[in-house]
C-alpha cells in the first residue's frame, strides 16, 4: 500500500523567518525529505493550514489513519525522523504506530490524527 508524504512547501522557515536564503522552510523540508525518500510517495501542497506551526507534513495512505505533524526544522534530521515514521505507518495494517517505535525526532510534533476515510 502507497503511502505519502505530504509537504507544504509554503510553511516559514521559523517562527520568525518566513524565508533563508530566498526559500521558505517548507521548500527546504521538502527537499531534504525528496533527497531521501526512496520507496515512499512525496508530494508537496501550498499551505496545509498550520500556520502557526512551521514546516508542516501530513502522513496518509488509503484506508489508514492520517497524521499531520508541525513545528520541525527543516533539516536533514527532522527529514529523516518523518521517513522513518511514514515507513512504520506503512507497515502498520490501520496507520497507527506504538509509541515506543516512533523516532526521537517526531515527538512532540503531532497535530492532529484523521480517521480513515
Amino acid at each position: 500500500m502507497t503511502t505519502t508524504i505530504t509537504v507544504c512547501d509554503t510553511c516559514n522557515f521559523s517562527a520568525d523567518l518566513k524565508l533563508l536564503d530566498g526559500k521558505s522552510g517548507g521548500e527546504m523540508l521538502a527537499e531534504a525529505i525528496e533527497a531521501l525518500a526512496g520507496d515512499l510517495t512525496v508530494k508537496r501542497v501550498s499551505c496545509l493550514m498550520g500556520c502557526e506551526r512551521h514546516c508542516n507534513v501530513a502522513i496518509q495512505a488509503p484506508g489508514k489513519l492520517s497524521y499531520v505533524l508541525g513545528k520541525f526544522a527543516p533539516d536533514t534530521d527532522s527529514a529523516t525522523a518523518i521517513i522513518d515514521y511514514a515507513r512504520a505507518h506503512r507497515a502498520s495494517e490501520t496507520g497507527q504506530v506504538p509509541y515506543k517505535q516512533w523516532p526521537q525526532g517526531v515527538k512532540g510534533h503531532f497535530v492532529a490524527r484523521l480517521p480513515a476515510v
